[in-house]
């Protein structure tokens, strides 16, 4: 093995603290590997050094849901968001159903997510995943929490079902893929948009477009790790401390200093998910 792939295998290093305290909003502790309270104190420690001082842990199947509702109890900088995700839908039912309607009361529960639809995969078929998304709005709208989108290769059909349930009063966008046309159309109704490591990509241009115009009180940051993890690390483990690999990218792309955008998206985050209630 070359030693370039050896460096691929390793996690990028934790970079100089951010000026601010930022929010990772929307990552999967568990799929990184931390199982364990003491795990997870180790992720969101490493996190805490570079600046990022609290996470969202998101959920994409019941167990992973369930697991996450007691990991935000372990540490009072991780937070939960609880789903079924779209390419899980195929098998969706009543049992599940309940399941997630317990744990969206949970208070330490701050989204509905991730939900959506993903018509890259072809785990599920487009009609569960449809059924599926209807349904996760309306218990967004029911427990009043935001809802929280997976939007893969499918974004006139998220933006169709949003206008046809009517859209919960807070949506965000997680990981959003969209070009500058879409990410104005998603503005102009109010909601969310959450980037990942993406956003920082050379071969990203619309994306990059995108991150450009949106306002930062509509504007959070993510990792979604352990995956998309940021340039100059493309492909390298993730964890939520390169937020802040993120977050540098975007200010200069954004011609703001990196203080003014941690302390805005961190603000937006904040009111989002109301992170001081939880």
């Amino acid at each position: 093995m070359s030693k370039r792939d050896k460096n691929r295998e390793l996690p990028p290093p934790v970079p100089e603290a951010l000026p601010a305290s930022a929010v990772d909003a929307h990552t999967h502790l568990d799929a990184c590997g931390a199982k364990t309270p003491d795990e997870v104190r180790a992720v969101v420690d490493r996190a805490q050094a570079a600046g990022v001082g609290r996470v969202v842990t998101v959920a994409d199947d019941i167990a992973s849901a369930q697991w996450a509702v007691e990991a935000s109890t372990w540490d009072d900088r991780v937070f939960a968001a609880v789903a079924l995700h779209p390419t899980r839908t195929k098998d969706f039912d009543d049992a599940d159903r309940r399941v997630l309607e317990q744990l969206v009361e949970h208070p330490r529960v701050v989204a509905v997510g991730e939900t959506g639809l993903d018509y890259y995969w072809d785990f599920s078929p487009p009609e569960p995943q449809q059924e599926a998304f209807r349904w996760h709005i309306d218990l967004a709208k029911r427990s009043g929490k935001p809802l929280m989108i997976h939007d893969r290769e499918a974004h006139q059909d998220i933006l169709r079902i949003l206008a046809e349930e009517g859209a919960p009063q807070t949506v965000v966008f997680h990981c959003f893929s969209g070009d500058a046309e879409f990410a104005r159309a998603c503005v102009d109704a109010g909601y969310i948009l959450s980037f990942a490591g993406t956003a920082t990509f050379r071969n990203a241009k619309g994306l990059r477009e995108a991150a450009q115009l949106v306002p930062v009180e509509q504007l959070v940051v993510e990792t979604d790790a352990p995956f998309l993890t940021p340039h100059p690390f493309r492909g390298r483990p993730n964890e939520p401390y390169c937020v802040n690999y993120t977050l540098r990218n975007l200010a200069q792309l954004r011609g703001m200093t990196l203080e003014e955008l941690v302390v805005a998206t961190t603000a937006t985050a904040e009111r989002v998910f109301r992170l001081d209630q939880a």
